[in-house]
């Protein structure tokens, strides 16, 4: 008996050339259809003609008298048997009939205004005046920028929305001004965003060569994407996502009932990264405690996390127990004692490392499994240790941020601005792979990243919505995935499922019971910090 074949399933790649060859096959259809409109364009407005012709003849019909209908046929009989005997008639009746058709059924759509409209060119009319002072100079013989010239020349593009709002822009400025420096660029982006509105967010693309600035009304990020399963590699952590044109990459996701594909921010780790340590920034309420449960979600499927939380609000409390879960300190002396034997870790790493390396061995599997350090508000703890005369527990993150990526130890520090000062020298150092959430300055975000965003900040932005910069790439809009705590109250039953699934299972009963943090990774089980305050 034959065997029947077993269905081929669909892999991610055949599913993505099926994707692209549907697309390409709509392409053309679309391309068939529009040139097939464009060559029979003459017919179908004949066509139209006679459609119109035929029924004002009926309506015409219809509202004659019927005593009046017989000598009207009388007189449509004369006149076919007057062309049928006239030299050349049917044909001229012919030709006059497609005439008067064509003529009926030709595009009555009045066309689009060229330029823009009155209020329109009011617009940017004001914007031009508002350039002037910025943009003119005095010993210029040929001014581009002067009161009262025209906007024409200045502004190369412009596009509108439906509200009547700027949507697109190219200006046009002068050679000699100052477009390499950052606080002339920066009025101008302060300018423009004050006259265009400021309850959207824009992006300047400068082209100093061609002496051209480029504004773009950009659309808002999706900030209802949940947490969920990415198509990750083993090393790659997804940030967030931004704007499709800034990466090159797609994740496929769950979007509701559908499946939609979002370029992310994913920030590779490991012993070959340049970025191996994150430093987060933000108000009260930004994301910057989601940002690290995300972050925390995604690692424990291939690594071990210890948590220290120095916020002490019980925001990564459904990690308590959990597998790979080394810890969850929320006191003071859990945080020293976890620390320090993170600290301890990453020596004895980079001990084991170095002997097999010198034996010509591959090193030892407890030191391949990556470990992850999440500190939050770390400046909670410096002020309790001062005050107890005890060390500060960012000095114990001076080993695995210095040798962090030969271990593969990855730290992650999240602080607030109104804190930012209580950062240790070697935190701000080491943590290249910057984050800042909320609705923050633009000074604040320069300091934290770098260099200042091509966009421009609004004032209201939902949680998780920030810049993300790693290392000395270009700064990518950032939102965070929604994982917010399931043991709130306030958190939706969609959230808390989607957050419960991703979570490991909890750990057998041997895992409760106090170990010695100076153990291994891999032997290594969570530690209760009532139990790390009662031994201290």
């Amino acid at each position: 008996m034959a065997r029947r074949p077993l269905p081929r399933i669909l892999s991610k790649d055949s599913a993505q050339i099926a994707r692209t060859q549907l697309a390409r096959s709509r392409e053309l259809a679309r391309t068939a259809a529009d040139s097939a409109t464009d060559v029979l364009h003459p017919l179908i407005t004949v066509t139209r003609g006679l459609r119109l012709l035929a029924s004002a003849g009926r309506r015409r019909w219809a509202d004659t008298p019927k005593d009046r209908r017989g000598p009207l046929l009388f007189f449509v009989a004369a006149l076919f048997l007057l062309v049928a005997l006239m030299p050349y008639g049917p044909l001229l009746a012919v030709i006059t009939v497609m005439a008067a058709a064509a003529w009926q059924g030709r595009d009555r759509t009045p066309p689009a205004p060229e330029g823009p409209d009155e209020s329109q060119a009011e617009r940017l009319q004001a914007l031009y005046e508002a350039l002037v002072p910025y943009f003119s100079g005095a010993d210029d013989p040929a001014p581009l920028y002067a009161h009262g010239g025209a906007w024409e020349k200045a502004f190369a593009a412009h596009e509108f929305d439906d509200a009547g709002r700027i949507g697109h822009l190219v200006i046009r400025y002068p050679a000699y001004f100052p477009d390499g420096e950052a606080e002339p660029r920066a009025r101008i982006e302060q300018l423009l965003t004050a006259k265009a509105g400021r309850s959207r967010e824009y992006h300047f693309a400068w082209d100093e060569a061609g002496n051209q600035l480029t504004v773009t009304v950009l659309p808002p990020l999706p900030a209802d994407i949940p947490a969920q399963r990415f198509v990750t590699a083993p090393g790659e952590t997804v940030l967030g996502f931004t704007d499709p044109s800034e990466v090159q990459r797609t994740l496929p996701l769950s979007y509701g009932e559908e499946r939609i594909d979002v370029p992310p921010v994913v920030w590779r780790t490991g012993i070959r990264s340049t970025e191996p340590h994150l430093l987060v920034m933000g108000h009260p309420g930004s994301g910057t405690s989601t940002l690290l449960r995300s972050i925390a979600l995604q690692t424990l499927r291939y690594g071990d996390v210890l948590v220290v939380d120095g916020g002490g609000t019980g925001e990564y409390a459904c990690l308590t127990g959990r597998d790979g879960v080394l810890g969850v300190e929320c006191a003071l002396a859990g945080a020293l004692s976890g620390l320090e034997w993170a600290a301890q870790e990453t020596e004895r790493r980079l001990i084991a490392i170095n002997l097999a390396r010198q034996a010509g061995d591959p090193p030892p599997e407890d030191t391949r499994r990556p470990l992850w350090i999440l500190v939050d508000r770390p400046s909670v703890f410096a002020h309790l240790a001062a005050a107890d005369g005890r060390k500060d527990p960012q000095a114990l993150l001076q080993v695995p941020l210095r040798h962090g990526r030969a271990a593969n130890v990855t730290v992650v520090v999240a602080e607030q601005f109104d804190s930012a000062e209580a950062l240790s020298d070697a935190v701000r150092q080491h943590t290249r792979a910057r984050v800042v959430l909320g609705a923050a300055a633009p000074q604040q975000v320069e300091a934290v990243l770098g260099v200042p965003p091509h966009t421009t900040p609004v004032a209201h932005v939902p949680p998780g919505r920030g810049y993300a910069r790693l290392g000395s790439g270009p700064v990518h809009r950032l939102q965070v995935p929604r994982t917010p705590d399931p043991y709130d109250d306030a958190t939706s039953d969609a959230d808390r499922q989607a957050v419960l699934e991703l979570l490991p299972a909890r750990a057998g009963a041997g895992a409760a019971e106090p170990t010695d943090l100076t153990k291994p990774a891999g032997k290594v089980t969570p530690v209760a910090a009532e139990a790390m305050a009662a031994e201290s």
